[in-house]
């Protein structure tokens, strides 16, 4: 796996429009199904990480634990982010065959 790509992509992918950020927006994404990848940053915690799992499986979105909330942040030109939502199904795709 290439972290400068997936920041890349996840970049890109903001700039494009395609990145819900937040706790609330991911999950609503989620529930919505416009989630097509969900990023949670492995300092993320327990709580959350268990929560938005056990969504993601519930409703069939691949997840992925990547990177930090200081970076997931910054890459997308916000604060702190313990989570983002893909929205793209290309890029989604795109950004996860890079975590194979």
């Amino acid at each position: 796996m290439e972290n400068n790509k997936v920041w890349s992509y996840i970049s890109i992918s903001c700039k494009a429009g395609y990145i819900q950020s937040g706790e609330f927006s991911v999950e609503k994404s989620i529930k919505e199904g416009r989630a097509k990848l969900v990023i949670i940053a492995m300092d993320a915690s327990d709580n959350t990480k268990k929560n938005f799992n056990d969504s993601c499986t519930f409703y069939k979105v691949p997840i992925v634990f990547f990177g930090t909330k200081e970076e997931l942040g910054h890459r997308i030109g916000k604060e702190l982010r313990s989570s983002i939502a893909v929205t793209d199904e290309k890029m989604a795709e795109v950004i996860r065959r890079l975590f194979e």
